[in-house]
């Protein structure tokens, strides 16, 4: 059964669904609270890159082992997932957090700010949790934790994901959800739903952000080396620059959305990240590599934003007698990241319960990406944003995930900790 199927037997099923005793999700969280505090904590000091989450992964399989649930360690390399049976029977959902951290030297003056260096693409860099997937971790073992303790007041059972190599897995690798699925998690445990939350920085601590229907854009990765000859920097007639023409192609992209996309049809995006050739000041090199990405919500705009850059590339290219080898995309991306319409009509007021009715917003399309869209493409799926920036600060111009000064307001972590037990305690509960 394929997604939208299982979302239309949901969406059937929701009417007759009976209502259990409420349960008080701020009691079963209290005790859980100062756990979460600490254990962000201590990622955020000690954050790892994709596929390398051994540390975190060890404290994590610990720690579930500790409640008594079957975990499965090794899955995708560095994954951990573990199994909750409750008390009586009922449905199956799958709850799930990323591990991973970014490539980003930290800035944020924290007295727990990282300091860990690692290797990324054959370089030294810092590594930092600027994304909040630290704090991801932390909240579901809270979760995990306090399900535990109440097991047998629930009704069915619950997969705990914890996933690495969201950002992406090093290259020449495998890894992330697509991984994680390939090895059968949903095979072994079949989930009638899957959930998630992200912290986000766009949002004030406090509030809850969600969409119905797509949330999050699909991501792919493109690369591009323009060829040219090396020849000393005070004669550039005795070769061709690849620098000049990868300069030209940077520009000449920028019309690939601005002049070649209906933008009233849906947003895209498009953006060099990386810019990379030569070594000395003096020296025309050989060569110059290009790596960006391309955000969209249509499949049709995807695939003509792939041609008109390939277009670009090797015609301008050709113009400055350089070549172009391009690899638009250079692996599969991320598709869009899908709310089941039926599945969040359902969670709503579990939110707004948890969060408070005016602390619950509606999200516009997001151009950021998540993996979390393979598993909303297996199952129905509800994925929704936790706010990070503290109260009074304005949220549009406060630090970015993905910036060295990202900082995470804590008081997100008890609000992610609730959301997220009651969204997934109403939903077995209400099956009975």
């Amino acid at each position: 059964m394929n997604a939208k199927t299982a979302g239309a037997l949901l969406a059937l099923v929701l009417p007759c669904a009976a209502s259990a005793a409420p349960v008080d999700v701020d009691a079963w969280a209290k005790p859980v609270d100062a756990k979460v505090l600490q254990w962000r904590r201590d990622f955020h000091q000690f954050p790892e890159l994709g596929n390398r989450e051994f540390r975190t992964s060890k404290i994590v399989a610990a720690h579930l082992r500790s409640l008594g649930l079957e975990v499965t360690t090794g899955v995708a390399h560095t994954g951990v997932t573990a199994v909750l049976k409750g008390g009586k029977p009922g449905p199956r959902i799958a709850l799930r957090a990323d591990m991973d951290a970014l490539p980003v030297t930290e800035n944020s003056g924290l007295p727990f700010q990282s300091k860990q260096v690692s290797e990324f693409r054959g370089e030294k860099v810092g590594v930092m949790h600027a994304c909040g997937h630290d704090s991801h971790t932390a909240i579901l073992m809270g979760v995990a934790e306090a399900m535990a303790k109440h097991r047998a007041e629930l009704s069915g059972d619950v997969l705990f994901v914890f996933q690495p190599a969201e950002e992406g897995p090093p290259d020449g690798e495998t890894g992330g959800a697509s991984q994680m699925l390939a090895e059968g998690i949903f095979k072994t445990f079949k989930p009638e739903a899957v959930f998630g939350l992200h912290v986000f920085s766009t949002l004030n601590a406090g509030q809850v952000g969600y969409r119905s229907g797509p949330l999050m854009a699909a991501s792919d990765r493109f690369n591009i080396v323009i060829k040219g000859r090396q020849t000393h920097g005070s004669r550039p007639w005795g070769g061709i620059d690849p620098i000049v023409a990868a300069a030209e192609v940077v520009t000449s992209a920028q019309t690939v959305v601005s002049r070649r996309q209906n933008l009233t049809k849906q947003p895209i995006v498009l953006s060099f990240g990386a810019i990379k050739g030569g070594i000395r000041y003096n020296i025309i090199p050989d060569s110059v590599e290009l790596i960006g990405t391309i955000r969209s919500f249509d499949n049709d705009m995807r695939d003509q934003a792939f041609k008109d850059l390939e277009n670009v590339a090797q015609h301008v290219a050709a113009a400055h007698g350089a070549t172009a080898i391009s690899q638009i995309p250079d692996k599969v991306g991320n598709p869009v990241t899908v709310n089941n319409p039926a599945l969040t009509a359902q969670v709503l007021p579990s939110l707004r319960k948890a969060a408070g009715a005016d602390n619950v917003v509606e999200m516009t399309l997001t151009t950021g990406a998540e993996d979390f869209a393979y598993y909303a493409n297996e199952v129905p799926g509800f994925f929704y944003f936790v706010g990070a920036t503290p109260k009074g600060q304005d949220p549009n111009t406060a630090p970015s995930n993905h910036s060295p000064q990202f900082f995470l307001d804590e008081s997100a972590l008890p609000l992610g900790t609730r959301t997220l037990l009651q969204v997934a305690v109403d939903y077995l509960n209400k099956a009975e």
